[in-house]
């Protein structure tokens, strides 16, 4: 695969190094492509989750580019959301995720995380039994630099969660991380709470697709691929997936 410097296994997992975060995302995107094509060939609908963060950007814009993908027969899930920002704020991930998917490939179905819904907990029920519905087909996430998927941080993590989706507080290095990449102004402005799917609902799609860029990510992925399984740093358990594929760039 062009811009893949090598690869490996991680336990069950399959890490590929790629030269940059550019080719890092056309690696990613085009493998996410050609699995959904493959879903589509045999399925009527295909139900994906998508993270919305930096990493993801060049991931999703080689997956939304590519051809031959039905997205009419694509029911896209939302990740994560903050608690209390409404759509239209700048750092929403409702808004990223229609500007760098919906607004470009028109899935077939879109259900965001209600951030700002009046209740938080009757959001979390309304969500997961969308989440039950059926089952979920891929799944394109990232690593926190603490280790997060999702905004399941190394304190609130559970990898035999009973919920589908949960109300968690951020852990500070979650929130320093959000401050650090612009998407507030200061610390003090990035919201302490957030609705997330939880970790066995991420983990239970039938592929996973991690797309993990940067310098500053270098320390989770080391923690991930080479220590044990714990939620400590819960993007370990994506190595004992045996359908997960994490891409890196050199610096991460």
């Amino acid at each position: 695969m062009a811009g893949v410097l090598r690869e490996f296994r991680a336990r069950r997992a399959l890490v590929k190094v790629c030269a940059d975060r550019e080719s890092l995302g056309e690696a990613a995107g085009g493998h996410g492509a050609a699995l959904l094509r493959e879903r589509l060939a045999a399925k009527s609908v295909v139900r994906v989750i998508f993270a919305c963060a930096p990493s993801q950007e060049a991931t999703l814009a080689a997956l939304t580019a590519a051809r031959g993908i039905d997205w009419h027969r694509v029911h896209a899930l939302h990740m994560d959301e903050y608690i209390g920002l409404p759509a239209a704020h700048p750092a929403s991930f409702r808004r990223w995720l229609k500007e760098h998917l919906v607004a470009k490939v028109r899935p077939g179905r879109v259900d965001y995380l209600n951030g700002d819904a009046a209740d938080a907990e009757a959001e979390c029920r309304r969500y997961a039994d969308w989440v039950a519905a059926s089952p979920v087909d891929m799944c394109f996430l990232g690593f926190g630099e603490n280790g997060h998927i999702a905004f399941n941080d190394p304190p609130v993590a559970d990898f035999e969660d009973s919920q589908r989706v949960k109300i968690v507080t951020l852990d500070e290095a979650c929130r320093m991380q959000q401050a650090a990449e612009g998407h507030f102004p200061t610390l003090d402005d990035v919201p302490r709470q957030a609705l997330t799917l939880t970790c066995p609902v991420l983990l239970a799609a039938d592929y996973l697709i991690a797309s993990v860029a940067g310098p500053r990510k270098a320390e989770a992925v080391r923690q991930a691929i080479k220590g044990p399984r714990s939620t400590a740093c819960p993007a370990s358990a994506i190595m004992d997936h045996p359908r997960a594929t994490v891409y890196l760039d050199a610096e991460s």
